[in-house]
């Protein structure tokens, strides 16, 4: 892992963290398929891998961070070689005891070096220090197969799903950590 520092972002921060390409690459999915039997509905994901590596738009403007940064509970920031290279925003209360990852980027050419583990061990560690928080959420889409490997190694388990939650109306499924 490159040698990184996590702090709160400052002002001067936002801008170039709203030029970081927010897109990923995916090689899998988790697709949703819906069951409908007499009694019951319910929804089964199951992990497809993609006949080739796609690029996926993130699904919300960048621009917000840019006009909302003050108003999120927390802004997380990575900085490497005196550069900030990643961030991860919190916003508390959204639900009773609970915060949620609202964003988690890292510059593409440092993906994959462990930099967004340690932005959501930092994020843990803020909730745990300064909020009244008992779990955090972290939502993703299901195209983010690379985030969902990143729940399950740290130790996120699946918690629900929502349909048509982002602006592009994408599925956000979403991964809870217990901090109590």
């Amino acid at each position: 892992m490159p040698e990184i520092e996590i702090r709160p972002a400052v002002q001067e921060d936002i801008a170039p963290l709203v030029k970081i390409d927010h897109s990923y690459f995916s090689d899998h999915v988790w697709q949703m398929d819906p069951h409908f039997t007499s009694g019951q509905t319910g929804a089964v994901f199951r992990e497809v891998r993609l006949p080739r590596e796609a690029k996926v738009d993130y699904p919300r403007s960048t621009e917000l961070l840019s006009k909302h940064w003050e108003s999120y509970s927390g802004v997380l920031v990575a900085v490497h070689a005196g550069e900030v290279v990643g961030y991860t925003s919190l916003v508390e209360n959204m639900m009773p005891i609970t915060t949620w990852v609202m964003d988690l980027v890292v510059h593409p050419n440092l993906r994959r070096r462990g930099i967004g583990s340690a932005l959501m061990l930092a994020a843990l560690d803020w909730t745990r220090a300064k909020t009244k928080s008992q779990r955090l959420i972290l939502g993703m889409q299901t195209k983010n197969f690379p985030g969902i490997n990143l729940a399950e190694k740290l130790g996120f388990d699946y918690s629900g799903y929502i349909d048509h939650y982002y602006p592009n109306r994408d599925i956000a499924i979403f991964f809870t950590k217990w901090i109590i």
